[in-house]
């Protein structure tokens, strides 16, 4: 299945990058009705606040509503199975992430669709995640983790916001990459998981920085690194995997906005270009920042190749360690 994709994927790309040009001289009667957009989470999330704040200015932008539908359900599975059912006209739009569009694809039966069945528009943001641990773990850097864990196989553990999760699969590329076990503990959400480090059930976990930025600057949680390869402006003195010598360490989910397959390009174009001028907006810059957001501007062939590329990756480490849904 996976090379399958992957075809199917670059040849969205190839197309996409042929069209582009001359969808902008077609129709542009798009959209003459409202547009609803699904956002794959309870209200206050992250794709909520997200999607909030793009359908306010595409209203503005288009003079015709956009609305926003909170969906939530197992990893954005339930979002992605309605709009891969919806009619490809660009009236009912998704955002989605890495779990919905890459993590539950290669892990979960239940998510029965494959990433031909959408219409990848343009991507949003990514959300890097911090390494943090209980404040008795007794260890400063990664390093330090590291040997304490290799003490102790299987013994120490870390919690998540649920079994397919980002941050189980962050966790489980980290063991990969150091070598150690862990003792897997998956919660029903990234708050309850942080909950779980102050009250001592688990040692630690890979989570949201804006969940836990408060604790880390009051010493209730210890920050050892950040999962991406730049430093986070809200935690400067947190180094990158990187940069402490685990090299390549580069994970975090993406949000991106996907129509069902088929939606024109000349829709598309029309939307990709609308979101990067929002995007670009001061207001709607700073409000990503304190969400701990860091936002993307890649084209539509640019995303369809990281979809490609995170597909492939997350397929690679769910089949090396046999990871299933619980």
């Amino acid at each position: 299945m996976p090379r399958t994709i992957l075809r199917v994927a670059a040849a969205v790309a190839i197309g996409l990058s042929l069209v582009m040009t001359s969808a902008l001289a077609e129709d542009t009667d798009y959209p003459n009705h409202p547009v609803r957009i699904l956002a794959p989470s309870a209200a206050g999330g992250n794709p909520d606040v997200i999607a909030r704040l793009l359908a306010n200015r595409l209203s503005e932008m288009f003079g015709n509503t956009f609305i926003v539908e909170d969906v939530p359900g197992v990893g954005g599975v339930v979002a992605a199975k309605e709009i891969a059912a919806a009619p490809g006209d660009g009236y009912t739009l998704m955002l989605s992430d890495s779990g919905a569009m890459a993590i539950s694809i290669s892990m979960n039966p239940d998510a029965n669709y494959k990433l031909s069945d959408f219409t990848p528009i343009t991507a949003l943001a990514t959300l890097p995640t911090v390494l943090v641990v209980k404040p008795s773990v007794p260890a400063n850097t990664p390093a330090e983790f590291v040997a304490l864990a290799k003490s102790k196989p299987g013994t120490m553990s870390f919690g998540s916001a649920g079994s397919g999760s980002i941050h189980q699969l962050t966790m489980v590329i980290f063991e990969q990459q150091t070598g150690i076990d862990l003792l897997h503990v998956p919660y029903r959400g990234g708050t309850a998981m942080v909950n779980g480090l102050l009250t001592g059930e688990i040692d630690s976990g890979w989570s949201g920085i804006p969940n836990v930025l408060a604790l880390i600057q009051t010493g209730k949680l210890r920050a050892l690194c950040v999962s991406v390869l730049q430093r986070d402006p809200s935690l400067p003195n947190v180094p990158t995997c990187d940069e402490l010598g685990y090299k390549g360490f580069d994970v975090a989910t993406m949000i991106g906005l996907f129509g069902p397959a088929g939606v024109p390009p000349s829709t598309v174009a029309r939307l990709q270009s609308a979101v990067a001028k929002i995007l670009r907006e001061p207001e709607i810059a700073a409000r990503l920042v304190t969400l701990g957001i860091h936002m993307e501007e890649n084209g539509t062939a640019s995303y369809v190749k990281f979809l490609q590329d995170d597909l492939e990756r997350y397929t690679t480490v769910v089949n090396a360690v046999h990871l299933q849904m619980k």
